[in-house]
């Protein structure tokens, strides 16, 4: 797979908490450096008004993206309704998706994400263990 033309969809939680935007926008920037992140507004600070779109337009768009991406990174370590659905979407459409879950919350991680064997899930304590996840997750074809 040749990296520079890589599209992403990157899932992390808006309406579930925000908690970990900071940690969002850290992970999107270093995913672009493999090519281009389609939901990179999730790792924005002010997204709960999502640019005045009504819920079916981020409906439209987000299902748009994930049909366009060729690969899917979730941050999973908030429990998020949205973040479930899209990465039920994006099995049943068959892409690859790695799932990424903070060590210190991974108990809150659902029986239905963690027991998928269609997810790479990775547990990880700090910001470099999921940099090093997602360029394993990268370098396999």
């Amino acid at each position: 797979m040749d990296n520079t033309a890589v599209s992403i969809y990157f899932c992390g939680s808006i309406r579930g908490g925000r908690s970990d935007q900071e940690l969002y926008a850290d992970l999107i920037k270093y995913l672009q450096s493999f090519g281009t992140v389609l939901t990179a507004h999730v790792g924005e600070k002010d997204l709960l008004t999502d640019h005045n779109l009504s819920s079916r337009e981020i409906y439209i768009r987000d299902m748009k993206y994930l049909d366009e991406a060729d690969i899917i990174v979730a941050e999973v370590s908030i429990p998020s309704l949205g973040v479930g659905y899209e990465i039920a979407r994006a099995v049943d459409l068959g892409k690859r998706i790695l799932c990424l879950s903070q060590l210190k919350r991974n108990q809150n991680l659902s029986a239905l994400i963690s027991g998928c064997p269609d997810l790479q899930i990775v547990v990880y304590s700090n910001i470099e263990e999921a940099k090093t996840a997602i360029d394993q997750f990268l370098a396999v074809k």
